[in-house]
């Protein structure tokens, strides 16, 4: 059986999905996203992913097509519908179609934004990666500024991604003037004499949902927290290293450009934070 996926009011057959290829967000990239996890048929930090959602459209000056209220009963309804017991809930909203193409934004009041959601089926909470560790490279971050608004402008990053793939490696780590900023789809993080560091916000890395939950968590857990750039040197002297995004959770960091983090495993800091991390989020899942 087909998914049914969410296309601007409808529930349809993925197969029938349809949206015009005048949408700014095809012709332009001109949308924002959002993924939110799914355990035991529950979503995860929900209330973080909307909160983040309506910055970036406030950002880019982009119309919500539906409430908060109404956005979680769609999340519901496309897990009933598709029995999605844990996995990822895709969104995404676009400018809308004008019927043509232009570089003018279109009246908002007059152009409907554009909404899409739908699932995907894998095995997160158990992932063998998190049990053996991610490699990663380091590559230049050649994003624009505003990295801090969650947009459809993945180009770059999905090259990361293959970069790493073409090294044989799982991953990539962005570096700019030295600093890492973050990886393709995560936040980066380095542990150094038990000391947690991570890049602070500012509009040059994403403000990760799973990000705030896990400082949070770590500092509840007397974990002490430093919010800093740090270098791709620094990184490969850590102790251990990770990396946190909605669907990777808190996932482990092993060697940095061909440089082994400690013994080459998992590290007790990133280990512990993951388990944290998915007992704390299930307590509170919807």
């Amino acid at each position: 059986m087909s998914r049914i996926v969410y296309v601007n009011g409808d529930y349809v057959p993925e197969e029938e999905a349809r949206v015009s290829v005048f949408d700014r967000g095809f012709l332009f990239a001109d949308g924002v996203y959002e993924v939110t996890s799914v355990l035991d048929g529950k979503l995860i930090d929900f209330e973080g992913h909307a909160t983040r959602l309506k910055r970036s459209l406030d950002e880019l000056g982009m119309a919500a097509p539906v409430t908060t209220d109404e956005l979680l009963a769609i999340h519901r309804e496309l897990l009933d519908r598709n029995e999605l017991v844990e996995g990822t809930i895709y969104l995404q909203i676009t400018r809308g179609s004008e019927g043509d193409r232009d570089f003018v934004f279109p009246n908002p009041d007059e152009v409907p934004s554009t909404l899409v959601l739908f699932t995907q089926a894998k095995s997160i909470a158990n992932s063998p990666a998190a049990a053996k560790g991610v490699k990663i490279i380091s590559v230049p971050d050649l994003r624009w500024s505003r990295r801090d608004i969650k947009t459809v402008q993945l180009l770059y990053p999905s090259m990361g991604k293959m970069m790493a793939m073409a090294a044989g490696k799982d991953d990539a780590w962005m570096i700019e003037d030295a600093h890492v900023t973050e990886g393709t789809s995560n936040n980066a993080y380095i542990v150094k004499d038990g000391k947690i560091v991570t890049r602070h916000l500012s509009n040059e890395i994403l403000h990760g949902i799973t990000r705030a939950a896990v400082l949070r968590f770590a500092r509840e857990a007397q974990m002490e927290v430093e919010e800093r750039a740090f270098t791709i040197d620094e990184a490969k002297s850590a102790d251990e290293a990770f990396i946190t995004s909605a669907s990777a959770f808190v996932m482990p960091v092993v060697e940095i450009d061909e440089t082994p983090l400690g013994d080459g495993a998992p590290g007790p800091v990133a280990t512990r934070l993951r388990e944290i991390y998915l007992d704390e989020s299930m307590k509170s899942a919807i």
